[in-house]
């Protein structure tokens, strides 16, 4: 969807020869044009209009000097520094554009017609008077020579493989009489044809496509040739072709004209011959007189004449630009050159290294070359009032695309506007609320919709801005070569003016305008130089100003940029982001692989070709002349939000303001809308901050966006606005789709990181109270919906209670059986309906478990109903439950639920029948502390309970808080027992004491006390004889059993897994010290070999070599001499390093070893020691191993 904008045009009309051009050429190296006419070659340079070199044609005789001589072809050479000139005396001339000479390299007695030389210039194309094909090198040495008009079709020919007849073949939609249908008879060429063959490459310089006047039917026939001359394919015999011919460069498709009974075409040929294709000119009255491609193939140029002349005998003559997408072609430029014949053009040609640059030369020796740039026409609003729009240049119609309201796919459009003639320009209004108004420039000078502008000439203004509601800006060629005029245009003051815009004022710029760009908010006016200068209008003083920056440098670009915008970036001035987006199309230090951008509001969208969607922040950007962060790169994050893969070749075509869509071109024409993350979150946070709650969850749910970002994007504003959230949602099933999907997680750090996050609060995991983050909401939003309408929230309540971090599913169901004495109530859910909603958020089974819990039967029957149960599973547990003790009902119910707890406390109650049950639920699930609460410290249960408590205790290898729990209960000798166990000899002395015990038992007591304390000690200090002639001397083999064995065993196993790593460690540094040593003598040898090879140098080379050897080495002793002893230790350190590679390894190795050797070898005592009382232990059963 785009337009051709021309950006420059250099005129001039100085250039003065006898004669008129014929033919010419562009120069490539230095971009003159090589100009030819019925006496000379001229060189003449358009930026300088300077005539560089002239020679003439008809001193040498090779045109006659009456000028009626023609030059049918010239091609510039720049490997031989020449022009290459054919004439139609059959003459072939080398002008040399270094020596000034010429050279006849070779002459056709027929004359020639023709010639064409392939896009490599390795060979050329002759047509001659005969009408025969030569083929020759750049060295114009002959290759073959064939006849033009063939008799067969072609290595191309098609196969007929038999199947029917023409009678008996499907024909479509003609039906059953095209099988009887005559062939059309072939019409001669039009009588305004010249009958001049034309010659045609493509472009690989693989094939070349004649078109000449057949003799026995007199029309044009096409016929294609490879490199070799040898014929491929003959085209379709077509009535009504043209003369006009040319092969796309980047395409199969050879462009040529046809003129039907009713209509004009220009056709597309296959290299078969076949047609393939055609669009329709706009008049029926003209003659196509040439066609041409640009180099690459995005612009057909069709060269056009009247047919009649007008009333004082002259013809009208235009050039037409064309360009296709999706399969539907747009004129997009048309320049009319009036009936004069001086201006009307003499020959053209597309500048072969920038592609739309087009040279043009009229009969008068005048000079035009356009250069035309692609654009995308806009409106510029970023208010909803703007509707979007996109216009698309199409002939006389202005193809306007609404894409507020829809996207309609080019060639389609929301509307069109009919005009009087052409279209070449298209602008928008800039003022707020008024962006949705345009006007158009047509061919003929007129402005529409607001009259007339009077300037005459070809194109005579561009680069149109509709600035205010009555002031245009435009520019137009200025009174020198280099120089152009700024125009501001307002409606004529005077009466009967009929709505005409005047001129007001005129700023005269130095240099060539090639952009203009305007921003609405600052309302400040820029241009661009062709050599990249900026500067700054002021519109009121009608003076222009160089463009600065903040800190007063003047803005220049090293290269010229066809697309320019203005905003600010990080709230600097617009300097900053209008050298951003120059610098993006054409300063490789910034970005260099940018396709397409637009500004909008706060962003910088753009595309790239790697295939990628940016979206860049301008308050968070910033420019310090490097590139921004992932443009060239392509580096993004997981949760970046400003990058977006597109398709290959995407282009941007506008964004709808206060909205989320992107609308994107694909190279084939048709437009994809797009919702880029950053936008959309960008919009998002703007609802969000003005509390738009409904607008943000509609595009939440549309766009897949997490819904807990309502929350996450400013907590404290939703928690102060939540009553506003439910007013707006308005909707039972939206407002649980939000409780649904809330998660702890905090999406702003997570998902949708905000670029500015220092705008906005953050989200915490918990709340301020210290509650988590599902519960406040729930709570909060449960708390509004209670007081604004219970009844209406009704499912939206249940959902608050189901989602807490908790689930409250009791309170859940306890609130659906209070709706059955509600169900009665204007627009209350009923009961049914409400569980079978929780149903739906809860697992059915865990739900009937729950609603047991509430030890309502009715209720769990309610939910029992709605399950997939059999009646016969639950209904006799539920009925037998029925016949209990209330308390023994709960119980019963609780240890069914697994909630032991409850149930204990159901139990307790029931009487002292049923404590037997309650102590084996103790013992059970180790309720032991729980249930000492609930009896009293002097009741017999609590005694009992203590012992069971003591005995688990013991269990658990805690005895001495078991003999304290039975000292509590008064249970003496058992405590007395615990304690003896742990060997805590004060608490059991004082409880032998209280109980008491005879004197001679009581000094007993103190006495094995003290042994076992003693042989602990021993045995957990390894001292393994001394604890075994202790345990013997007081005969505790008790203490041999529970202390002895296990410390043994256990000091055994680590011995074995000590030696067992120091066996491993010890193997692996052995072999590397083989590894070592053998590479370190393979070095050896190595110097050795160097030190004998270094012998055969002179004496006097050694003794110097030796001399600085003993110097070096001696300043090297000094050195170390002097070091610290901190250094030395760091030296040392060094030799010891096991690290591979290290020069000292080796050393470090053999140290390595000593050591472990070392270590080991102190062990033999300890070893010995445990292997001899292992032995006797265990009667001599002992495992030894060999180390």
């Amino acid at each position: 969807m785009r337009n051709l904008k021309l950006l420059k045009c250099l005129s001039s009309v100085e250039l003065q020869s006898p004669g008129s051009p014929q033919c010419f050429s562009v120069r490539t190296d230095t971009g003159s044009l090589l100009i030819s006419s019925q006496f000379s070659i001229t060189e003449y340079d358009p930026p300088t209009g300077q005539v560089l070199n002239e020679v003439s044609l008809t001193s040498e005789d090779y045109l006659p000097e009456d000028g009626q001589g023609v030059v049918v072809g010239i091609q510039d050479l720049p490997d031989q520094e020449s022009v290459c000139v054919a004439t139609s005396r059959g003459d072939v001339v080398l002008y040399n554009l270094s020596t000034n000479q010429l050279e006849c390299v070779g002459t056709v007695d027929s004359g020639l017609t023709a010639m064409s030389w392939s896009p490599d210039q390795e060979v050329v194309v002759f047509c001659t008077g005969q009408e025969t094909i030569i083929l020759m090198t750049k060295d114009f040495e002959p290759i073959t020579e064939v006849d033009i008009h063939q008799n067969e079709f072609g290595e191309g020919k098609f196969i007929t493989v038999g199947w029917g007849k023409k009678e008996t073949q499907f024909h479509g939609s003609e039906g059953k009489q095209a099988a009887q249908k005559k062939a059309a008879e072939v019409q001669p060429a039009v009588p305004w044809d010249d009958r001049r063959p034309r010659i045609t490459w493509r472009g690989d310089g693989q094939l070349f496509a004649v078109s000449a006047i057949c003799p026995q039917t007199g029309a044009r026939k096409v016929r294609v040739w490879n490199r070799e001359c040898v014929l491929q394919a003959t085209s379709e015999a077509v009535n009504g072709l043209e003369q006009p011919l040319c092969w796309k460069p980047s395409g199969s498709l050879i462009a040529s004209s046809q003129r039907h009974p009713n209509k004009h075409s220009v056709v597309f040929m296959e290299k078969n011959g076949l047609l393939h294709g055609d669009f329709t000119l706009p008049f029926a009255k003209e003659k196509v007189k040439e066609l041409l491609w640009n180099s690459d193939s995005s612009v057909l140029a069709v060269w056009l004449e009247d047919m009649n002349p007008g009333e004082d005998g002259k013809r009208n003559t235009y050039i037409q630009l064309w360009t296709v997408g999706n399969y539907h072609w747009y004129l997009k430029q048309s320049l009319h050159f009036g009936n004069d014949p001086l201006k009307a053009p003499a020959c053209l040609c597309w500048d072969p290294e920038k592609p739309l640059r087009l040279h043009l030369l009229t009969r008068a020796w005048a000079s035009y070359t356009y250069d035309w740039g692609w654009c995308t026409d806009r409106s510029p609003g970023d208010d909803s009032q703007d509707n979007a729009n996109v216009a698309v240049i199409d002939g006389d119609k202005v193809l306007v695309t609404t894409f507020r309201q829809c996207v309609v796919p080019p060639p389609m459009c929301s509307y069109e506007l009919q005009l009087p003639a052409a279209v070449n320009m298209v602008t928008f209004h800039s003022q707020p609320q008024r962006t949705n108004e345009l006007a158009a420039l047509t061919a003929d000078s007129r402005l529409h919709i607001y009259g007339r502008v009077d300037q005459e000439g070809v194109l005579a203004m561009r680069l149109l801005l509709w600035l205010k509601e009555d002031v245009f800006v435009a520019v137009a060629g200025g009174d020198g070569l280099n120089q152009s005029s700024l125009l501001f245009l307002k409606p004529a003051e005077t009466e009967g003016s009929d709505n005409r815009l005047e001129i007001r004022s005129k700023v005269e710029v130095e240099g060539h305008v090639i952009s203009l760009c305007h921003s609405p908010k600052s309302d400040t006016l820029a241009l661009q130089l062709e050599d990249g200068q900026i500067r700054r209008v002021h519109c009121g003083k009608g003076m222009l100003s160089s463009w600065k920056d903040s800190t007063g440098y003047t803005v220049n670009f090293p290269l010229p940029c066809v697309h320019t915008a203005l905003c600010t970036i990080n709230g600097q001035v617009e300097v900053n982001i209008f050298a951003l987006i120059l610098y993006i199309f054409s300063f490789i230090y910034v970005a260099s692989n940018v396709s397409s951008f637009v500004v909008y509001d706060e962003f910088l969208l753009l595309t790239t070709h790697a295939h990628t969607c940016r979206c860049l922040h301008l308050a968070t950007m910033s420019l310090k002349g490097e590139t921004i962060d992932g443009i060239n790169g392509e580096t993004s994050t997981q949760n970046d939000e400003s990058t977006r893969r597109v398709e290959r070749g995407s282009r941007i075509v506008t964004v709808v303001p206060q909205d989320t869509r992107l609308i994107l071109q694909m190279p084939r024409g048709n437009l994809e809308t797009i919702h880029h993350r950053a936008l959309v979150l960008a919009q998002l946070r703007k609802w969000l901050d003005d509390l738009k709650f409904r607008d943000a969850f509609e595009c939440m749910r549309k766009l897949r966006i997490n819904l807990n970002l309502i929350y996450d994007h400013n907590p404290k504003v939703f928690l102060e606005n939540v009553e506003t959230f439910l007013n707006q949602i308005d909707s039972i099933n939206n407002v649980n789709l939000f409780l649904t999907e809330l998660k702890e997680d905090d999406t702003t750090k997570t998902m949708y990181p905000n670029p500015a996050s220092a705008a906005c609060q953050s989200a915490s995991a918990s709340g301020a109270d210290g509650k988590k983050k599902v519960d406040t909401i729930c709570d909060a939003l449960r708390s509004a919906m209670e007081t604004l309408d219970p009844l209406k929230f009704c499912l939206c309540i249940l959902t608050s209670h189901v989602r807490k971090t908790t689930p409250e599913l009791e309170i859940a169901l306890q609130k659906v059986h209070e709706l059955r004495g509600e169900e009665s109530e204007k627009n209350a859910v009923s009961a049914e309906e409400a569980l079978k909603y929780l149903l739906f958020l809860v697992n059915v089974n865990e739900l009937y478990e729950h609603s047991l819990g509430t030890y309502d039967f009715d209720l769990v029957l309610m939910v029992a109903e709605k399950s997939q149960k059999d009646p016969k599973e639950y209904l006799p547990f539920l009925n037998m439950l029925k016949t209990l003790e209330p308390n023994y009902q709960r119980y019963t119910i609780d240890k069914h639920l697994k909630r032991y707890k409850k149930a204990l406390h159901h139990l307790s109650k029931c009487g002292e029948e049923h404590f037997t049950e309650v102590l084996n639920l103790v013992k059970d699930q180790r309720l032991y502390t729980e249930a000492l609460q609930l009896y009293p410290a002097e009741s017999q249960q609590y005694k009992m309970l203590s012992v069971a408590y003591a005995e688990h205790l013991v269990e658990q290898q805690q005895a001495e808080q078991a003999g304290l729990l039975l000292w509590r209960c008064g249970e003496m000798p058992r405590a007395l027992q615990a304690f003896v166990s742990c060997t805590s000899w004060r608490h059991a002395l004082a409880v032998a004491v209280h109980i008491p015990l005879p004197p001679e038992q009581l000094a007993q007591l103190a006495r094995d006390l003290d042994c076992e304390e003693a042989i602990s000690a021993l045995i957990e200090g390894a001292a393994w004889e001394e604890a075994l002639r202790l345990i013997y001397l007081y005969s505790r083999q008790d203490i041999a059993e529970t202390h002895l064995k296990p410390a043994l065993l256990e000091a055994h196993s680590n011995q074995l897994t000590f030696l067992e790593s120091q066996k491993t460690l010890f193997t692996r540094h052995k072999n590397r010290l083989v590894v070592v040593r053998e590479q370190k003598e393979k070095a050896r040898l190595e110097l050795l070999a160097a030190l004998n090879y270094a012998e055969l140098y002179s004496e006097a080379s050694s003794v110097l070599t030796g001399s600085r050897i003993g110097s070096k080495y001696s300043q090297s002793n000094s050195r170390i001499s002097a070091r610290s002893s901190k250094n030395r230790r760091k030296a040392e350190g060094k030799k010891h390093s096991l690290k591979e590679g290290s020069p000292f390894e080796d050393i470090a190795l053999l140290h390595a070893l000593v050591q472990i050797i070392h270590v080991v070898d102190k062990m033999r005592g300890e070893i010995n020691s445990c292997t001899e009382i292992h032995t006797h232990i265990y009667s001599g059963v002992v495992t030894i191993r060999k180390f």
